[in-house]
């Protein structure tokens, strides 16, 4: 019997539909997939016969939860750090394509939505979230930075709270990833299947009016202003020191200084300067290739490999990270975003 596809690709109606399919993993994006989604995407651009495209997932559990990261594990720990930097590369230029699609690409963000997710989920042209969903960027805490564009997502949301989410990896429901640029739709987990079925049947994404709910209220909006002064500035060592005047017992100020200090104090600090620069950009690619920098150097040169070991592979949740603190971290961020001359991502 052969293995089923990683990915599912196929035309229904005037749908192009993509179907993650590692339910097992989570539907973990591996490289092969990566590259199977932008094929079907660069045919499907030219081909009059589909009129919008769909991207959803198997299992009950996750639309992605990021990118095959024990499969880069154990690339780099052999030594070969160019297995990364080409999942990498691709990675990135699948999201730009998304980002700048020609025709409407409705991503069904049902279930859990991390890292890698966002990538191919949230910068589509028509982003739906449901209650089911848990969407975050938890890429400090394994010696990353945000990205597959996410940077561009968090540098872009309102006040200070893409800075607080990128450093803390804050889990966002539906209506914390509607509010923070992440997603544009609540649709009810149970009204998927019809919707699905309108749009194939269609063509037309604007079908989405037919099954959209109001989101909850959630309580990200009521400390926005705390974070906005929490988060003030640069320096994530100052955002340190009034988290913790601000922290009592079970607080969110608590909870935040407490996720800075676990995670890799480079990666706090890369993060902290990469989401500021994507404030000012205009397009993705600009972020994309910001991000870039930094994993094209992370195997070898900062905490990935050490934070994938203590999260995900030993699970003794003790990384041992180059740095002791984030200041003696500052030092070295510079040096991990700096122009990769020839080696810069090309988009």
């Amino acid at each position: 019997m052969s293995e089923a596809p990683e990915v599912i690709i196929r035309k229904q109606g005037r749908a192009g539909r993509i179907t993650l399919n590692r339910p097992h993993a989570l539907n973990a994006l591996t490289h092969a997939m990566a590259l199977a989604i932008e094929h079907a995407l660069l045919i499907w651009r030219d081909d009059p016969d589909v009129a919008l495209v769909i991207v959803d997932a198997a299992g009950e559990k996750a639309f992605c939860a990021g990118g095959d990261i024990q499969d880069l594990y154990r690339s780099g720990m052999a030594g070969d750090f160019e297995h990364g930097r080409r999942f990498w590369s691709d990675e990135y230029r699948l999201n730009a394509l998304i980002a700048h699609y020609s025709k409407p690409y409705v991503a069904l963000m049902d279930g859990i939505t991390l890292g890698g997710g966002v990538g191919i989920g949230a910068h589509g042209s028509h982003r739906i979230v449901t209650e089911r969903t848990m969407l975050a960027m938890p890429e400090c805490g394994i010696g990353l930075v945000p990205d597959v564009g996410g940077s561009f997502i968090l540098g872009h949301a309102p006040g200070r709270m893409g800075l607080y989410l990128g450093l803390t990896g804050m889990r966002l429901k539906a209506d914390g990833a509607i509010y923070t640029g992440f997603a544009d739709h609540l649709v009810p987990h149970e009204r998927l299947s019809d919707m699905v079925a309108a749009f194939c049947e269609s063509g037309d994404a604007s079908a989405i009016s037919d099954y959209r709910a109001d989101p909850y209220a959630g309580n990200l909006r009521s400390i926005a202003h705390e974070v906005d002064e929490a988060f003030e500035g640069t320096d994530p060592v100052v955002h340190l020191q009034r988290l913790d005047a601000a922290s009592a017992d079970g607080n969110w100020q608590q909870d935040a200084a407490k996720a800075i200090r676990r995670a890799s104090p480079l990666s706090v600090q890369c993060t902290t300067l990469i989401i500021a620069a994507a404030a000012g950009f205009a397009d993705v690619g600009d972020a994309l290739r910001q991000e870039y920098r930094f994993v094209w150097r992370c195997m070898d040169q900062g905490d990935f490999l050490e934070g994938v070991r203590a999260q995900l592979i030993d699970k003794d949740r003790n990384p041992q990270w180059r740095h002791a603190s984030l200041e003696e971290a500052a030092g070295d961020a510079a040096a991990m975003l700096a122009p990769l001359g020839n080696e810069e991502l090309v988009i």
